[in-house]
């Protein structure tokens, strides 16, 4: 079995990265130590590289097609990883998940039709609604036993004969919650009483910790399987989201028709070759790789909270059930959060600020544990630093 290298720096800076090269424009230091944008600081598998560069060597990169073998790894990943018996029709694809959100507003909603949103989630959701010239109605997450959970009380007042769609955000970003089978269930049942179709983004759902499971929201029921859409990526878990590919699971014939009327409208459909061949390598041979890389983020994520218990007490965490983003609550330092977002770029950290995140999310910054031990705790003892001046 081969050993991967977790703790491996590799330089990113010069690369025309966000996460490295726009730090000046969005934090206005270029130093700082980013901390943000969810991509990990991991090499990408020598599987994907390997596939990669093979196809590299041929000197024509012209117009190509998704291979039998491209919807067999699929298939057979989520069979083995998340129990989940998909057939090769149910496939369809996008760009992103993000596009694939928009894509499915396009084909199943009207302008002025509502669509609901559970922050603080993530934010490019609320682009989609808006700028498709949707109604944008919140059901905010509250939080219960320090985790987040759903306020169905409030979803149920939310809908109205205009609601159309959900968008789900499974597991949760920034929180980090597994949704357990119970909540699954109760949020399916409004939403089947209701009309209301689920877009379930699903693109952390590789990166759970133990004690945790994934339920990809078609299992909950036949019923649901006909009446969601799963939106996934191998761009999360393997560290190539710059390929720009991700592919979307839609049991119901009828809506995937709709939805790819839409997709072949823009012409978006075709992909691109290294994206269709990182993602068949990923899903064929990642099984091990992922493994490892699991057992060090959880470690990861044990040492964020026992730097945080120990030396910033003042800081809450929400214990992550899955992805490589930690969600932390600075609110008992009492300054607003711009006065923050200013302490910690000046102290030479970038996270994401939580207002960004929409209701729910002032007071909150998001950290991003998916990098090397050593890095991490640069990270760390920068923000230690920065909050000790506060004292």
């Amino acid at each position: 079995m081969k050993k991967y290298n977790f703790d491996e720096i590799i330089e990113r800076r010069g690369t025309d990265c966000v996460k490295y090269d726009l730090l000046e424009t969005y934090f206005g230091n270029g130093d700082a130590l980013p901390l943000w944008v969810a991509d990990t600081d991991f090499r990408v598998p020598d599987f994907i590289m390997d596939a990669l560069q093979q196809r590299m060597s041929h000197d024509v990169l012209a117009y190509s097609y998704r291979t039998d073998a491209f919807y067999q790894a699929i298939i057979d990943w989520l069979d083995h990883r998340h129990n989940w018996k998909i057939e090769k029709e149910m496939i369809t694809t996008s760009p992103g998940v993000v596009s694939a959100v928009s894509l499915l507003i396009m084909a199943l909603s009207e302008p002025g039709d509502t669509v609901i949103v559970q922050p603080p989630v993530y934010f490019p959701f609320f682009t989609s609604v808006k700028g498709l010239g949707r109604k944008m109605v919140e059901n905010p997450l509250v939080i219960k036993d320090g985790r987040y959970t759903f306020d169905f009380e409030n979803l149920k007042k939310g809908i109205d004969a205009t609601t159309k769609l959900l968008i789900l955000c499974s597991p949760h970003n920034p929180g980090g919650m597994v949704w357990t089978k119970a909540e699954l269930e109760e949020l399916c049942q409004i939403c089947t009483e209701h009309g209301i179709f689920i877009i379930s983004d699903e693109i952390h759902a590789d990166l759970v910790f133990s004690g945790n499971k994934h339920l990809p929201i078609p299992l909950i029921s036949e019923q649901i399987a006909m009446n969601s859409a799963v939106l996934m990526a191998a761009s999360k878990t393997f560290n190539v989201a710059g390929l720009s590919s991700a592919f979307v699971i839609i049991p119901n014939k009828k809506i995937r028709h709709k939805y790819e009327e839409v997709l072949n409208t823009v012409h978006i459909h075709s992909g691109n070759i290294f994206g269709n061949i990182a993602t068949e390598a990923a899903l064929r041979d990642g099984n091990e790789w992922l493994d490892q890389l699991m057992v060090y983020l959880e470690e990861n994520y044990k040492f964020v909270a026992e730097f945080i218990s120990s030396r910033l007490p003042k800081l809450k965490i929400m214990k992550p059930e899955a992805t490589f983003l930690v969600w932390l609550d600075f609110s008992a330092y009492g300054i607003s959060e711009k006065q923050m977002f200013k302490v910690l770029v000046d102290g030479g950290i970038a996270l994401n600020h939580g207002s960004k995140f929409g209701t729910g999310g002032d007071g909150f910054f998001r950290l991003n544990f998916g990098c090397p031990r050593a890095t991490l705790e640069e990270g760390l003892l920068k923000m230690e630093s920065a909050l000790n001046h506060l004292k």
